[in-house]
């Protein structure tokens, strides 16, 4: 079978001759379990639904509204994976189902499966088409070709932001039909005003291509669904179908979305068949200067294999948008200028200082401390939130929303927003909320609004997720501010440049202090802020050694660690190809650390690049050993630093052992443990014996002695 004569273009011609929108309708697969599934999805068929779109479980859906993520959640808790969602349409074909189906995936699982392999065992399961949410329209087309060899459609995604050189290229690569995901904007106070929004779109998008158009609009009525029929092919119903199963009771699911889904597409009533004549095709042969996608450089997107700019559709105006700023501002003269003249308020140059008591204590290398704990807040991320915010002001953006995991970035976030009167909204994962209680009250008292996040683990991966769900839901007002230097390009080139302050002043510092450069420098890492900023300016030293910490939580072999350097794989996660923790589905996995900031799965694409290429050294520090490197540092030297410093402390203790005395270390004390207090009091009782610390006092101070 080729693509032209598939089940879903026969589906679009049959509709077209009979008069009618085609109705496609959204299942998650595995939701509410396996078996209940192909039960809903022959229900579906008798319903009067033509095509199903299949949601494929991922741990981490960021594209999808809260049905779609609390289904997620559960199949993924069911244990649903890409060749489970092939069995169960295996055993539905068995059983009858004889309309297309479409797999809406998150690449990852594709990455993880292998696309020749993926694109076989799919036509063999009767998989009619796929749409993959966060995969560049440039890498698609390679992915798409893989498909057309099995006879398989690729679905691309246009959405209202999408550019118009934009729709006329992805119409390029469209085989059977456009998904238009689209929702109402503000300004659309009710639903005829909904769809005059719509219906510009649709004439916008019919400029540059004759393709069928299948509307996702979040239609609930059978009215709704004839007036999105009466301009377009096809109407996509989401929500319904999830809402429904989370409502009715077990074994009652398939016959409640019966009821449904006959009913919204007008099977049930009969009047099922456009008021109006589908309007002719306004297609043209554009003149404008249109991109092939596959002929678009995304050169700078890289860093060697890895980064890129895996996102939804939703986003990548806004990513555009973001880009085009940043070339335009990072040579410019005038916004370094704005940006330096906020180092009085940061407190920068920041300290650097030798550590005697330190050197004393390792017998080896002179160890220098970069003291980023000194700036105002107590930490690094104050250099990049001013930065990213100076940027959101320049694009006229009035809200920002950020991810926190120790909340230091959440912190220098709410304090920049109120230095320039932004509206600030912080995601932190809920258990990071309770370990981390201080500075969610610091935030709050800032002026910021902050909203745990409370799916998944609970902690800095799943803040990112919500995030950026927000993101995607207020795109044109809002700057997702990024802490770290993940996530799609630009993001790890801006969140470096930005920090590079630190290694620029450490150079500078450590010359002026010894007369030569230092032989390694060490910093801590989780997404890789600090530790980009730290080795930044030190990269085309070949001289020095760059060295980062990770943390290793419980150890590798319990699985409770954050260790993505020295136990993951290559993956996409949140916008980039990194380094991730995920089990051989492409499923991300939980992470553990007693550090909130470096409890995080996957690491900035940068850092990637220099492991493989054998730049940097990256090493895990286990829970325990990071505990004594935050004992040992308050001890000798008199500051108490972030548990997130304390994995590059312990480190460095032990790689300036093996160094000679004549050589040097810089550690960047990247954050102040002022945060962390709590946190070791909670882990001392089982920690404290291991490393010969007890802090408990013998008798109670309180009562006077004499």
């Amino acid at each position: 079978m080729t693509v032209t004569d598939s089940r879903i273009n026969s589906v679009f011609k049959g509709a077209d001759r009979e008069g009618r929108p085609v109705f496609v309708s959204y299942l998650t697969a595995g939701y509410p379990d396996a078996n209940t599934t192909i039960d809903i999805l022959l229900s579906l068929q008798k319903s009067g639904t033509d095509v199903i779109e299949l949601g494929v479980p991922f741990s981490d859906p960021v594209a999808d509204g809260p049905p779609a993520q609390i289904a997620h959640l559960a199949a993924t808790e069911n244990g649903v994976n890409l060749t489970q969602c092939l069995s169960i349409i295996t055993e539905a074909r068995k059983n009858g189902l004889e309309i297309p189906v479409v797999f809406k995936c998150y690449y990852n699982s594709i990455l993880q499966y292998g696309e020749q392999k993926l694109a076989s065992d799919s036509a063999s399961a009767g998989i009619d088409g796929f749409m993959v949410v966060d995969l560049p329209p440039e890498e698609a087309v390679l992915f798409r070709k893989v498909l057309i060899e099995h006879g398989i459609s690729y679905i691309p995604i246009i959405t209202p932001v999408t550019s118009s050189a934009r729709v006329s290229s992805l119409a390029k690569i469209a085989d059977s039909f456009l998904y238009v995901f689209s929702r109402p904007s503000p300004n659309a106070k009710t639903f005829d005003d909904a769809m005059e929004e719509l219906k510009g779109l649709v004439e916008r998008i019919r400029k540059y291509s004759d393709v069928p158009l299948a509307v996702a609009f979040n239609v609930s009525t059978e009215e709704e669904f004839a007036k999105v029929g009466n301009i377009v092919s096809g109407v996509v119903v989401e929500s319904l179908v999830l809402e429904s199963i989370a409502k009715s009771m077990e074994n009652k699911q398939q016959i409640n979305i019966f009821d449904i889904c006959n009913q919204i597409c007008g099977r049930k009533s009969g009047n099922y068949k456009r008021s109006t004549s589908l309007a002719k095709s306004l297609w043209i042969e554009s003149s404008e200067n249109t991109t092939d996608l596959d002929s678009k450089s995304t050169a700078n997107q890289w860093f060697g294999e890895f980064g890129g700019q895996y996102i939804p559709e939703a986003v990548y105006a806004a990513m555009a948008e973001l880009e085009e700023a940043y070339d335009e501002i990072k040579d410019d003269p005038k916004f370094w200028e704005e940006f330096k003249s906020f180092y009085p308020y940061i407190g920068r140059p920041s300290s650097f200082h030798f550590a005697s008591r330190l050197t004393e204590y390792a017998k080896g290398a002179q160890i220098y401390l970069k003291r980023e704990d000194l700036n105002h807040t107590g930490a690094h991320k104050i250099n990049n939130t001013i930065g990213q915010a100076l940027i959101a002001k320049r694009l006229g953006k009035t809200r920002i929303v950020a991810e926190t995991g120790a909340g230091q970035h959440g912190v220098a976030t709410a304090t920049v927003c109120a230095k320039l009167g932004l509206e600030c909204v912080i995601y932190m994962g809920a258990v990071d909320c309770r370990r981390q209680a201080l500075n969610v009250f610091r935030m709050r008292i800032l002026g910021a609004k902050v909203i745990p996040a409370t799916s998944g683990s609970q902690t800095l991966k799943d803040a990112v997720n919500e995030a950026m769900v927000d993101w995607v839901t207020n795109i044109t007002t809002t700057h997702f501010l990024v802490g770290s230097a993940i996530g799609p390009h630009p993001y790890p080139r801006i969140v470096r440049d930005f920090q590079s302050v630190i290694s620029k002043e450490a150079k500078a510092q450590m010359m002026e202090l010894t007369g030569k450069l230092p032989d390694a420098v060490i910093a801590c890492i989780g997404g890789g802020s600090n530790a980009i900023g730290m080795f930044a300016d030190f990269i085309d030293e070949p001289s020095v050694r760059l060295i980062g910490a990770e943390g290793e939580g419980d150890g590798i072999s319990t699985g409770k660690h954050s260790a993505t350097m020295t136990a993951g794989s290559v993956g996409v996660f949140q916008g980039s190809k990194v380094y991730l923790l995920q089990d051989k589905d492409g499923q991300i996995m939980e992470t553990h650390s007693i550090s909130a900031g470096l409890d995080y799965p996957g690491v900035g694409p940068e850092h990637c690049n220099l492991r493989d290429i054998k730049r940097a050294e990256y090493y895990s520090v286990t829970d325990k050993e990071a505990l004594q490197g935050f004992k040992i540092m308050s001890q000798l030297e008199g500051i108490i630093p972030a548990l997130e410093s304390s994995h590059a402390i312990y480190k460095a203790l032990e790689i300036a052992k093996t160094m000679d005395p004549s050589q040097s270390l810089i550690i960047c004390v990247s954050g102040r443990g002022d945060k962390d207090v709590n946190t070791v009091a909670e882990v001392l009782p089982t920690l404290g014996p291991q490393i010969g610390w007890d802090l408990r006092f013998e008798a109670d101070i309180t009562k006077s002695t004499q």
